[in-house]
């Protein structure tokens, strides 16, 4: 027998014995000696991954690794080649890993620190017995074997066995997802699953009313909350979809670009090339063909992403999860807390033989007793006036408004689970007394003798029954948790006190839904994003939340309870998920992530919402795990990827559409950035060729990639969402975010027209000059600076027309106006800038070897520039054109 099922089985007074305890606690020196042996009571953080790891990551990935050999290649060849500009090279791609990889570890450190900035674990002191006497300690210092006092409003602090109790009950959201507070006793109990033994008290958990003396009997990790925490931590993190595609596309364009630089490198040692001239040549190839702007840009178009989303109250904690997000297909969700906002609140009642609304019953006077049955069937305590216990009492107690009193409180019979009712009896100073009494309609209504029928007093008959039985049904299938009360006067000198009552009414309360939540599925809905309801709570009650959101709108959706899962083969999961429509209820945590790992066997990406420690190992499995910051866990906050610092549902659907755009956004300065490929590759086999100057230097091609570049890609990285990002479906999970369409579109297409443009300018210049085949200028030749000047100017002249096209791959550049995108204004104004101050300054002359161009050179390159403009235009006017219906 475990120690749960020991707790759960034996006497209060056999607990304690069989932890070496009493009623009087432990001894000072007995606690020491336990919490040496047990450790602290807490939940022990997730092993984090060293910093110095961390940072060493950074630099270490594949695309990193690529760029550390083109930097030692350029500072092995200054070696040997001294003065040929290959140390300022290599220092530069040097400066490029650097300035990157510090930006990622950076913005990782942020988001850590502003998750622990939120922990709040279990409560911080609590009231132990030890030595006979009641002291208050760190909840910390708690052991197994020490008696804990609990009230009202207090946290568990351990697991615990009841030993004493006053009419307590206790909510269990944060463990099982459901919001109604249950009932607990001290009497002994069958042993099994302590999330339903009545006599266990289970850390995280909330008091809600009455009070308990309890024995600890586990403490941290050795908790239910413990365990699931450790379940949610030893679940393996998922790469994004971003991250496996960046990973797939740095890869496959590090291995062309080193392929054809070996390839190249053979060829020019084939045709008698100078090895160093080769070997730089080589390089010159890599480096060309390596996009070195593309991680930064990444993770800079992620980071603003993510700033943008902390100012729509979305806390992002790794940086992919904004872009996957928006890939998602389905949203798991649970109810309390996430669609609901777990307070109670009435919303319906039975009275007068028929249904109203709570809130437009007002002002009337036919219901004085059943207003007073839930103004004074409490257990309530009050504080300023404001009452603190039970949110179901407190949702009641607000209903009824102001009563006027009926004598003093005079008795209760408290809440029982086995009784499911609660009374309490007033007296006045006449010496007139009353009974109230609230409780579940099966309950209340064979102790009814007669109904109030507005003020008159009806017989209880058969019909009457079948009415009131009739109007509980239809609230019950409505979501609302149904309550009768009832009343009768009552004489001091006896007859039986639960006996003979009055049934006032039916009362229908619920957990509100959150502001905008159906209005939030509607737009899942929309954009093709599946939403499933999976909560710990009541089946009817989820399938009606589910109904009022709009998750469900087909008559039967199916319904699958944990019991149920329990059963089940993961191939019958998986083919039960086929349906269009599935609630879940009643399911555990493991239950939960078996969900999650059943959609994603099927091809789903799939984000997970949740507030509960419950939630946690579901949102670790998930491919993005979505965490409330208001009413979430702490251990949920940690192993989510997103925590929503309003809690609202709402939110999601605007991380969905960054998302989203994120994703079109990135595929636009891929194609912006790989366009200058083609400009910066063919000056080099133009080179090793024809045998000709080289015209364009592998410092001048990382001034494109790393300078004038750089700003422009990142403004294409934060473009607005378009209009039509909601309304279509998630892309399919197995698209490349490199595909061939877009392959083409740069490589074949707008980077021929740059490479044209640039060339015609440099061979302008160099013509002009009195230049013939054959020739070889020597480095520092004025003429020459001036041609590889102009070949640079040609390329970022048609880079900024690029710009313009590249913002749609379809519509037309002037639809898009520059006022919605003032970055992009930026970085039009930044790269002409960097442009002119690489030519005309002595600086940037002196690092990038160039020399101002004739003018002649800026007549060449401005028309190459407006041709790629309007190419690109007539080329997505025909596109348009075709797709057209006939």
């Amino acid at each position: 027998m475990d120690a749960v099922q020991q707790a759960a089985r034996s006497p209060g007074d056999a607990a304690l014995a069989g932890l070496a305890s009493g009623p009087a606690g432990l001894s000072a020196a007995e606690v020491r000696r336990r919490q040496a042996e047990f450790g602290p009571n807490r939940v022990e953080a997730a092993r984090r991954e060293p910093l110095w790891l961390a940072l060493l990551r950074e630099f270490s990935h594949f695309f990193a690794l690529i760029l550390w050999l083109a930097a030692g290649l350029a500072f092995v060849a200054e070696r040997f080649e001294p003065g040929a500009g290959m140390a300022e090279l290599g220092a530069a791609i040097v400066g490029v890993i650097v300035v990157n990889g510090a930006f990622s570890f950076w913005q990782a450190f942020r988001a850590g620190q502003a998750i622990d900035a939120l922990r709040l674990l279990l409560p911080q002191r609590v009231k132990v017995r030890r030595d006979g006497a009641t002291v208050e300690v760190e909840a910390g210092e708690l052991v197994p074997g020490d008696v804990v006092l609990l009230v009202e409003g207090d946290k568990v602090p351990a697991d615990c066995r009841l030993v004493e109790s006053w009419g307590l009950r206790v909510n269990l959201a944060t463990l099982t997802g459901e919001s109604l507070p249950k009932a607990r006793r001290a009497a002994e109990g069958e042993g099994g699953d302590p999330l339903l033994a009545r006599n266990l008290l289970l850390a995280g958990s909330l008091v809600v009313a009455g009070e308990c003396c309890a024995v600890v009997y586990a403490t941290g990790m050795h908790t239910e909350f413990g365990r699931i925490a450790h379940l949610a931590q030893t679940a393996g993190d998922t790469e994004s979809p971003l991250q496996k595609e960046i990973r797939h596309v740095s890869r496959l364009v590090a291995l062309l670009a080193l392929g054809l630089g070996v390839l190249f490198f053979a060829i020019g040692m084939a045709i008698g090339l100078p090895f160093w001239a080769n070997f730089m040549f080589a390089i010159g190839i890599i480096v060309a063909n390596v996009p070195e702007g593309l991680l930064p840009t990444v993770t800079l178009a992620l980071a603003m992403a993510t700033q943008r989303m902390v100012r729509r109250q979305a806390l992002v904690r790794h940086l992919p999860a904004v872009e996957t997000l928006g890939n998602a297909t389905v949203i798991l969700t649970d109810k309390t807390g996430t669609l609901t906002q777990n307070r109670m609140s009435v919303r319906e009642l039975f009275a007068a033989g028929r249904h109203q609304l709570a809130a437009a019953r007002w002002p009337r006077g036919g219901d004085l007793h059943l207003r007073a049955v839930a103004r004074f069937c409490h257990s309530l305590k009050f504080v300023g006036g404001e009452p603190s216990g039970d949110p179901m009492e407190i949702a009641l107690w607000r209903f009824a408004g102001e009563v006027a009193p009926l004598g003093e409180r005079s008795g209760e019979i408290p809440f029982d689970a086995e009784r499911r009712r609660m009374s309490v009896t007033t007296r006045g100073g006449d010496g007139a007394g009353f009974v109230w009494t609230k409780g579940a309609p099966e309950s209340v209504l064979p102790l009814c003798a007669s109904w109030d029928d507005g003020g008159v007093s009806r017989p209880l008959d058969e019909a009457a029954l079948a009415m009131f039985r009739r109007a509980h049904q239809d609230m019950a299938e409505r979501g609302l948790r149904v309550l009768a009360l009832a009343w009768k006067r009552h004489d001091a000198a006896g007859g039986e006190l639960e006996a003979g009552l009055a049934l006032s009414g039916l009362v229908g309360l619920e957990d509100p839904l959150r502001p905008d939540v159906h209005d939030a599925v509607t737009r899942c809905h929309e954009a093709g994003v599946r939403v499933v309801m999976i909560t710990g709570d009541h089946p009817q009650t989820a399938v009606a939340v589910a109904r009022e959101v709009g998750i469900v709108r087909a008559p039967s959706p199916v319904v699958l309870t944990g019991d149920a899962l329990r059963g089940m083969r993961p191939a019958a999961l998986q083919l039960a998920l086929d349906a269009p429509e599935v609630v879940f209820a009643r399911v555990s945590a493991e239950q939960k992530m078996q969900v999650v790992q059943a959609l994603q066997r099927k091809g789903d990406i799939v984000a997970v919402t949740g507030d509960g420690v419950n939630d946690a190992p579901a949102l670790k499995t998930a491919d993005i795990g979505i965490a409330m910051g208001l009413s979430g866990t702490d251990v949920a906050r940690d192993a989510a990827d997103i925590v929503l610092l309003d809690d609202h549902f709402a939110t999601i659907v605007n991380a969905i559409e960054e998302g989203r755009a994120v994703f079109d956004n990135i595929r636009k300065f891929l194609t912006y950035i790989l366009t200058s490929n083609i400009p910066e590759l063919l000056p080099y086999l133009a080179f090793v060729i024809f045998r000709i100057p080289l015209p364009l230097t592998v410092i001048q091609i990382l001034a494109v990639d790393l300078g004038t570049d750089m700003l422009p890609a990142l403004g294409l990285g934060v473009e607005p969402p378009g209009p039509d990002v909601m309304r279509r479906p998630p892309r399919p999970r197995g698209e490349r975010l490199l595909t061939w369409p877009l392959l083409a579109r740069a490589y074949l297409w707008l980077g021929p027209l740059e490479a044209l443009g640039a060339l015609a300018a440099y061979f302008g210049v160099l013509l002009a000059g009195g230049w013939t085949y054959g020739d070889m200028p020597a480095a520092g030749d004025p003429r020459y600076l001036q041609a590889t000047t102009a070949c640079l100017a040609g390329i970022v002249l048609a880079q900024m027309a690029n710009l313009f096209v590249c913002r749609h791959p379809l519509e037309p550049a002037w639809r898009f106006p520059l006022t919605g995108n003032r970055l992009l204004l930026a970085g039009l104004a930044t790269e002409l800038g960097l442009l002119l101050a690489i030519i005309y300054t002595p600086w940037g002359q002196r690092l990038f070897g160039t020399a101002p161009p004739p003018a002649d050179a800026w007549a060449i390159a401005l028309p190459f520039a407006l041709l790629l403009l309007v190419a690109e235009e007539g080329r997505k006017a025909g596109c348009r054109r075709r797709r057209r219906p006939a």
